[in-house]
């Protein structure tokens, strides 16, 4: 048997209350907060990103792609189905989806109030289970039938400032030469709580803004196009843009819609400096409960190195006990931080402001890899600061330290 391991479990902090065993339960209780903290950030984060950046895509796509123009529009001029883009792009084994859309302002007039929105037509390419999770009320645009260019589906806010419900007819007007109108139906509500969509965007049938344009039915505004793996965005953009027809261009959700993921990475900046900040605050608790549980047992080292003990050999003795003092530590964190992401992943316990943080609830998403990770970064981090108290050994006269009181 390893002699520093036998010695390390004779001198095992035994259970009481005394000032030795205080020392050990301050030791696990730092390292258990610490690490369930970082666990419960990183689980909050995670749901975070996740929960928006889904929000985001299932709306408008990784990529959108629409007509090369110098002028900034609401609407965007057709391109065509035939074009080299959108018959090659489905050929890549990264693009999971491809979907048409167009945009066209409009005014909404209800029985009191009108308001100001941009109705988006899709077809029935559109990518209903994406968008099914956000319905609140009603159901998506049913393309299947011949009445469904009348039908469109508002936001909650839109449908509360309207006073409007599923089932209700509503009148929209289009700004054009000469100003047209048409009467359409509220089919279903959704609720993305991002006011990007939520303020202004109405879902509708592509072929209403066809026939308002005088389009053939071959014209769309643009194409959305959705790949699998949504952290590959910026490496397959180049790979999109190598096909893109000369009059075409490439815009990815994320410069679109930038103030959001700008939100996001100023979040996951403040939890990585939080990270930093906890395993500093655990590695100096472990460093000083190291320096105290050494000078306790300064008679000992004397006394073995009296024996002809080396400073390896008693070095390694104060390892092995910071080594398990850590261990338990990281087990009792896991179980806490672990425990409540559980929670309220299950439960949704903690509810959240919608206005501020796009969603009604305290999201979680987990990621294994990330938790294995933060054990093992926690765990070296402070396994390693235990071998900064145990250089005081080599200084230690063991005729001194035998008479140590």
């Amino acid at each position: 048997m390893n002699l520093s391991y036998f010695i390390a479990q004779r001198i095992k902090v035994k259970q009481g209350n005394g000032f030795s065993s205080t020392i050990h339960q301050i030791a696990v209780a730092s390292i258990a907060i610490g690490l369930a903290i970082i666990l419960v950030s990183f689980l909050i984060f995670g749901g975070f990103k996740k929960t928006i950046s889904d929000k985001v895509f299932n709306l408008a796509g990784h990529y959108q792609v629409s007509k090369y123009t110098l002028v900034e529009d609401f609407e965007e001029p057709p391109i065509s189905k035939r074009s080299e883009f959108y018959e090659q792009v489905g050929d890549y084994p990264f693009v999971s989806h491809v979907q048409t859309y167009a945009h066209k302002a409009g005014l909404l007039k209800g029985e009191e109030e009108v308001d100001g929105v941009i109705l988006k037509g899709v077809e029935a390419n559109f990518d209903t289970l994406r968008f099914q999770p956000l319905i609140q009320s009603g159901r998506m645009i049913d393309f299947s039938d011949s009445n469904a260019i009348n039908q469109i589906v508002l936001s909650e806010k839109i449908a509360n400032r309207m006073q409007l419900a599923v089932g209700d007819r509503v009148l929209m007007y289009f700004v054009q030469d000469p100003p047209r109108f048409r009467r359409l139906t509220v089919v279903g509500i959704y609720n993305s709580a991002l006011e990007e969509f939520d303020n202004r965007l109405v879902i509708g049938h592509l072929d209403l803004i066809r026939r308002l344009n005088g389009w053939s039915e071959d014209q769309v505004g643009g194409y959305e196009v959705f790949i699998n793996q949504a952290e590959e965005i910026e490496a397959r953009t180049a790979a999109l843009v190598d096909i893109l027809d000369f009059d075409l261009k490439l815009e990815r959700s994320t410069d679109k819609y930038m103030e959001i993921f700008d939100w996001l990475t100023l979040i996951g900046r403040n939890v990585r400096i939080f990270l930093v900040l906890i395993v500093f605050v655990a590695c100096f608790n472990m460093v000083s409960i190291l320096f105290i549980l050494i000078m306790e047992r300064t008679q000992m080292i004397g006394l073995l190195k009296s024996m002809g003990a080396t400073h390896r050999l008693i070095s390694r003795i104060f390892v092995f006990n910071g080594v398990k003092i850590v261990l338990k530590g990281l087990l009792i964190g896991n179980v806490i931080g672990q425990g409540f992401g559980l929670l309220q992943y299950q439960f949704r316990l903690i509810p959240l402001d919608p206005a501020n943080y796009y969603m009604t609830y305290v999201p979680i998403a987990w990621d294994w890899l990330m938790i294995i990770a933060l054990n093992v970064l926690v765990f070296t981090s402070v396994a390693l600061v235990q071998f900064l108290p145990t250089v005081i050994i080599s200084g230690i006269s063991p005729i001194k330290a035998i008479k140590f009181d």
